[in-house]
């Protein structure tokens, strides 16, 4: 593991793997670095494979207040450590990341994103404004259980789910990033597609879905490529949300190769 200093004075933990052109992984929410490490492992064979920590998350450090540009901020960091230019692949609020840091020119060569989870069509900005308020409430009373189990309840999941992942070794760690759902939250903005932006993004972008993900996302997904000035949409075949490595290991591939 190496760290790198962001502006603010906040450490940030990353991993290298790998020989050839850099490529930073960049996670979603109620994730750390090593939950792309099987990506990162599959890839490491063609890239300089570089997986990171988001600021507030397993070993990296986090600065108050939170702002969407200390995010990009540290991005800017991970890339320069990486020999930048580099390629950025994020998954869902990941993939919002990316393209703040696409569009705010950084050195970027290259975008891919997963199934992005913005908000096409009619959606109710009631919905998301009550979600943004309970989030605050319960991070504000450290209620991290109930700040998961919000953001959970909001994804669309059963209770039954919910509450076995309570029950589940895993539940401490989602406990221990839930502030970052806040962050999380922040980088989606009022939750659509975000047109100005993604107008800015001057580099090829692949933006991808799963063809068993919710016509939701897939429409999401569309739509941001169309909205970008180069960019390609692809469905990967069986595929949910939650993507297996091998999927995206592949169309990044046959993306990001020459």
């Amino acid at each position: 593991m190496d760290t790198v200093v962001s502006q603010d004075g906040t450490p940030i933990v990353y991993e290298a793997r790998g020989e050839g052109p850099a490529l930073v992984l960049v996670g979603g929410a109620m994730t750390t670095g090593e939950h792309a490490a099987p990506l990162a492992g599959l890839l490491a064979d063609s890239f300089t494979v570089v997986t990171y920590d988001r600021r507030g998350r397993g070993r990296s450090g986090d600065t108050r207040p939170y702002a969407v540009r200390r995010e990009v901020e540290d991005l800017a960091e991970v890339i320069r450590a990486a020999g930048g230019p580099a390629a950025l692949y994020g998954v869902s609020s990941g993939a919002a990341l990316v393209l703040h840091a696409a569009s705010a020119g950084l050195e970027v060569s290259l975008v891919a994103l997963y199934e992005p989870p913005f908000t096409v069509g009619g959606a109710d900005p009631s919905r998301r404004e009550a979600y943004r308020s309970r989030l605050v409430a319960l991070l504000a009373a450290d209620d991290r259980g109930g700040a998961v189990e919000l953001f959970m309840t909001h994804i669309g999941l059963p209770p039954g789910v919910i509450a076995g992942a309570r029950q589940s070794p895993a539940w401490p760690g989602l406990e221990a990033v839930a502030p970052t759902l806040a962050y999380d939250d922040a980088l989606l903005g009022d939750g659509a597609p975000p047109l100005d932006r993604l107008a800015l993004v001057s580099v090829p972008a692949l933006v991808m879905a799963g063809s068993a993900s919710p016509p939701a996302m897939t429409e999401a997904a569309r739509t941001v490529a169309e909205a970008l000035p180069d960019g390609t949409y692809r469905e990967l075949d069986g595929q949910t949300h939650d993507v297996a490595p091998e999927a995206v290991a592949a169309a990044l591939r046959e993306f990001l190769l020459p």
